[in-house]
């Protein structure tokens, strides 16, 4: 059996601290993408039928040393999931050829 896509929304807010967010896609992007906006401010979006996610620079002002370091990090989940995913595809392709 196969799941369909789904996006799936949380919050919590708890006394005394920030209240968070929590937005998983789960097979459900239909598009990621990075462009850079008239502002010069570079920003990555995620999106689905069901949300937004984007991720951009701090404020106004110029890419600072800690933007870089979490495009850094992006870059290198994003490297570690599609490694995993092309493993994970490969492996079901062989066992279905296999099974054949």
């Amino acid at each position: 059996m196969t799941e369909q896509p789904y996006t799936l929304l949380s919050m919590s807010i708890d006394p005394g601290e920030r209240p968070r967010i929590r937005i998983s896609l789960c097979g459900s992007i239909i598009r990621a993408r990075a462009r850079v906006l008239e502002s010069g401010r570079p920003y990555l979006a995620l999106e689905s039928d069901e949300a937004d996610v984007t991720v951009t620079t701090t404020g106004s002002g110029p890419v600072t040393a800690k933007d870089l370091d979490i495009a850094r990090q992006i870059f290198s989940a994003a490297a570690r999931y599609l490694a995993d995913c092309e493993r994970m595809h490969a492996e079901h392709t062989q066992a279905s050829d296999s099974a054949a």
